[in-house]
């Protein structure tokens, strides 16, 4: 009964770990965050970013890890 409560803590815990790693090394990574279609806007001390190709792409790449190891 308690098999599925490991489970999800297990892929939980995998998935903290990948998104720490992407804090501390995703300015590394020469293409993240500048792709065509990221909208940046900046004004007077303000500046604003949207990062929305660069969402897209890690969604799908998640969606399929998460695949993977579902099957």
């Amino acid at each position: 009964m308690l098999q599925p409560v490991g489970k999800v803590l297990i892929i939980g815990g995998v998935v903290m770990i990948v998104a720490g790693l992407l804090f501390l090394f995703g300015d590394k990574i020469p293409f993240l965050g500048k792709l065509p279609g990221d909208i940046m806007f900046r004004r007077k001390g303000v500046t604003i970013y949207v990062p929305i190709v660069t969402s897209i792409i890690l969604s799908i790449i998640l969606t399929i890890i998460l695949n993977l190891f579902r099957k």
